[in-house]
């Protein structure tokens, strides 16, 4: 137990590394939304507010698509790092082209549709039809943009590239915020304005990003040429159930608004904008920890690795959850002052209605982050049934079924309380699934995640070493070869392995532990499973190719002798930096 502990420690320290950065990519948008609604309902009035809350559909229907070619090419990504790394360019540069051409139509669409007047599906009097179709034209020219921006993201958040990740970020907010005052205030531009704003910082995003891939600086490279065309079903096929929840929300917020402008009025979807805007920036925690997840689910399935799997899952349930419940408490205490950023006005009924947002909306997040993850993990796994059903339910059967029974009875509140009984119905989901996989009441983390049997080496069928320190590396040789003894493997190749993976743990020890100030640890795994000894060495040290020093033919270079000797033993040796780590693995 306290050997594996260990990968969790590891895990962990590498989650909430990546944690921030993830976080990020949705906060741009959700803070650039929270500016855009203060200078919409300060600067130009309640009726611009309402505009940006009946975007909200098109704005999830841009989620959605951009999320199913992160997350379709992420999982491929996690699969062919196992057994193709080559085949990684062509999944990025047609991840690159789907996501182009799908924003260069959805733009089009757009502008077709306030030309046209079709905009009226959905508001039909004035002055909010207008200012909806200022709002959609200023968003327009951004989207491309956008979408992009958000595939270059995730594929530099796999490449460790936080600092231009964090300063596109800050640099995309800055821009919005600097524009909304010239074109909202300086330039009185209206709704357009507001669009036109976000627009301009989401092209400034995707410069700072792409820089990086014009200079020729990154591991994967744009290129048609390695295009292998048949990679767009496949991550479709992974991706579409990643999307399906922010796709169907699409439809959710349509049904939403209608039910809302007829049992509320236009003054409870100001509310709901308002408060739902602000807590966009804090669905970025969740958001940001299942994108983490998904990306550390992708690897661990693409290694077979079992124990990582779990670990990364129980990381949910107790560090993440709680964060979001502490997260959650805040926004209940600090409802009005919240609500005053918006609307100052205490004897009006909207400053009521979005005060009792901030108290109530935010209590369905805990449950959220659950549905969240097993949706991510379902999607990774590929559990079929679990992937398509909990995505359509928490992202609008649920909420809207209950929305028809409980808007008519408490109004506005009466959504906001729908929000927590959908947290608890996909929850029950999830539960009713593990029961029926395990054919018995699930009783631990694992059978709430089904993993298949075959999935992985058991604990019977590997071994965990923790080194953290030179002298324990002496014993590792030991351990491995009772491992190996005990599996009925040849004396020879038992001594061999302990021999492989003693001298690589102690080359990262010995180079990888003299960062000061720094806490690392070496994980190490062997797994025995269908008669073949693969070894695997992990580590959170700086980034260290072996390959590199085991080419060396320098014979008086007497620092890679050890390295070379492994690589003469091992029928095979591979090295991947994964999201920041060393992965060494060994196959005897």
């Amino acid at each position: 137990m306290k050997e594996s502990s260990s990968d969790y420690k590891l895990l962990t320290g590498l989650f909430f590394k990546l944690l921030p950065f993830q976080i990020l990519l949705i906060v741009i948008t959700a803070i650039n939304g929270i500016v855009d609604g203060l200078y919409a309902s300060n600067a130009i009035g309640e009726t611009a507010m309402s505009a940006i809350g009946l975007y909200g559909p098109l704005n999830h229907f841009l989620y959605a698509a951009s999320m199913m070619f992160v997350s379709g090419s992420q999982i491929l990504y996690g699969r062919y790092l196992a057994r193709d790394r080559k085949h990684i360019n062509s999944v990025f540069t047609v991840d690159l082209v789907l996501a182009f051409a799908l924003a260069l139509l959805t733009s089009g669409l757009m502008a077709i549709g306030v030309f046209t007047g079709a905009t009226k599906v959905f508001v039909s009097q004035e002055p909010d039809l207008q200012m909806l179709n200022q709002y959609m034209l200023g968003q327009a020219i951004g989207i491309p943009a956008f979408v992009v921006g958000q595939q270059l993201f995730a594929f530099l958040s796999l490449e460790n590239q936080k600092k231009r990740t964090m300063f596109a970020s800050i640099a995309c907010l800055i821009v919005n915020a600097v524009l909304d005052h010239v074109f909202v205030v300086m330039i009185p531009m209206g709704t357009f304005g507001l669009g036109l704003s976000t627009s301009i910082s989401s092209w400034a995003f995707l410069l700072i990003l792409a820089l990086y891939y014009i200079t020729g600086k990154s591991e994967w490279k744009f290129s048609f040429r390695s295009c292998i065309w048949r990679d767009i079903p496949d991550i479709a096929a992974l991706g579409y159930s990643g999307a399906l929840s922010r796709f169907v929300e699409m439809f959710r917020c349509l049904i939403i608004n209608a039910l809302i402008l007829k049992y509320v009025g236009s003054v409870g979807l100001s509310a709901f904008a308002a408060s739902n805007s602000f807590l966009a920036v804090i669905w970025a925690v969740p958001f940001g920890m299942s994108a983490v997840a998904r990306m550390m689910f992708s690897i661990s399935i693409g290694e077979q690795d079992r124990r990582s799997l779990i670990d990364t899952m129980k990381i949910i349930f107790t560090r993440c959850m709680a964060i979001m419940i502490g997260i959650v408490a805040l926004l209940v205490i600090f409802a009005e002052p919240l609500t005053m950023l918006f609307y100052q006005d205490k004897s009006e009924p909207v400053y009521q209605m979005t005060v009792n947002g901030f108290r109530i909306l935010p209590l369905c997040m805990p449950l959220s982050l659950i549905s969240l993850h097993f949706s991510c993990y379902a999607q990774s796994i590929e559990k079929k049934a679990l992937s398509v059903v909990l995505p359509l339910v928490d992202g609008a059967i649920g909420v809207t079924v209950c929305s028809f029974f409980m808007i008519p009875l408490l109004k506005i509140d009466g959504l906001y309380v729908s929000n927590i009984m959908n947290g608890i119905i996909c929850f029950s989901i999830v539960f009713f699934f593990a029961w029926a996989a395990n054919k018995r009441f699930p009783r631990t983390l694992e059978d709430i995640m089904a993993i298949p049997k075959s999935f992985g080496a058991g604990d019977d069928d590997r071994i965990d070493i923790t080194v953290r320190s030179i002298d324990a590396v002496v014993e590792v040789s030991g351990k491995i070869v009772e491992f190996c003894n005990s599996k009925g493997i040849d004396k020879k190749q038992s001594f061999y392995a302990g021999l492989c993976m003693e001298e690589m743990a102690g080359n990262v020890v010995t180079h990888g532990f003299s960062d000061t100030g720094k806490k690392h640890a070496v994980d190490i795994r062997v797994v025995y499973k269908n008669n073949e000894l693969t070894l695997r060495i992990r580590d959170n040290c700086k980034s260290f190719d072996p390959s590199e020093h085991a080419k060396s033919k320098d014979s008086e270079d007497v620092g890679n002798i050890g390295i070379r000797l492994v690589y003469s033993i091992a029928k095979e040796v591979s090295y991947q930096n994964l999201l920041g780590m060393n992965v060494l693995t060994i196959k005897m």
